[in-house]
């Protein structure tokens, strides 16, 4: 099976990257292969290690990499990214980069159940292993989906969505995308089903849920920083305001040096900054924005280690 997905912020990334021909980079959402390919094309003795939770984009990653021997290509969660690095026998990294948004394929392969567009069973796992969004529509208490709704989708009519779905799964099973999107639809206003899919914020929030997105964010970009040797760079591609202030907030903990009171003659607190900004956050050109209307709420943060 075929993996697509259209790289975002691809030539920013890979500048910002600062690939070195020598260098070991770590893709950890390598997905289809397209940012991992543009860091190849730059490398000569170093190594790319891939890494992907899905197992149709490992398949794919071993089918467009095949034969090449500077390539490791690594099932897994990248939560997990110190152990897995260890295991191999990878000491570090001088570049590491993680896309957090949905790929292209995952998202128009019907079957796989994250679009609201298309019929399908009510899926969303990214790894298409554990629990699934039916499991969580269907068994999660109310209370507990409404504060999902809030926290993950940040969607302000939660009540009365948590509350549709709760009646309408005593009849039967809710099993689709368009079984809930029809449920969603008919609990939210008129004017808020004409200011975009009235379903998009629960679909973003049952999406977090299931594959654990933000649950170990935080501690997964300390693990990527920890990797990273001197002078190597973290890029982070976020797509909502969630996952972008987890990361924007351990960054800036990171470049935080000194904290002790201006009027202080000596450093008495000991701290140093950890890390650098080279650059502020960037979001699409408006060449891409016409090309991939999917990007346009990607910003990737850089952090580069001291």
């Amino acid at each position: 099976m075929s993996f697509s997905h259209v790289p975002v912020l691809l030539d920013e990334t890979i500048r910002a990257l600062n690939v070195r021909p020598d260098g070991t980079y770590v893709d950890c959402t390598a997905g289809g292969g397209g940012h991992s390919a543009a860091i190849l094309e730059r490398l000569t003795t170093g190594t790319l290690v891939d890494i992907d939770r899905d197992p149709q984009a490992i398949e794919t990653l071993k089918t467009r990499f095949a034969g090449r021997e500077n390539v490791q290509i690594l099932h897994g969660n990248f939560f997990d990214l110190e152990a897995m690095l260890a295991d191999r026998g990878i000491d570090g990294a001088d570049g590491i980069l993680a896309d957090l948004g949905v790929s292209s394929h995952q998202l128009d392969t019907a079957d796989r159940g994250f679009s609201f567009h298309a019929d399908a069973p009510l899926d969303m796992r990214m790894s298409m292993q554990g629990i699934s969004a039916a499991d969580v529509v269907n068994t999660y208490p109310k209370a507990q989906l409404q504060k999902i709704l809030y926290a993950y989708g940040e969607e302000k009519f939660a009540p009365a969505i948590a509350s549709a779905i709760a009646r309408a799964r005593e009849n039967a099973p809710i099993e689709t995308t368009l079984q809930l999107s029809e449920i969603i639809a008919s609990a939210v206003p008129a004017a808020a089903r004409r200011d975009g899919h009235p379903a998009r914020r629960t679909f973003q929030a049952l999406r977090i849920e299931v594959n654990g997105e933000l649950e170990k964010l935080d501690e997964a970009v300390q693990g990527m920083f920890r990797v990273l040797r001197p002078g190597g760079r973290l890029c982070i591609i976020t797509f909502h305001s969630l996952e972008d202030r987890i990361v924007k907030k351990r960054f800036a903990a990171l470049c935080t040096g000194c904290t002790c009171p201006p009027d202080f003659p000596v450093c008495v607190c000991g701290k140093t900054a950890a890390g650098r900004l080279p650059m502020k956050a960037v979001g699409p050109s408006d060449r891409e924005l016409s090309e991939n209307n999917r990007s346009r709420s990607a910003k990737l943060r850089v952090i580069e280690k001291i």
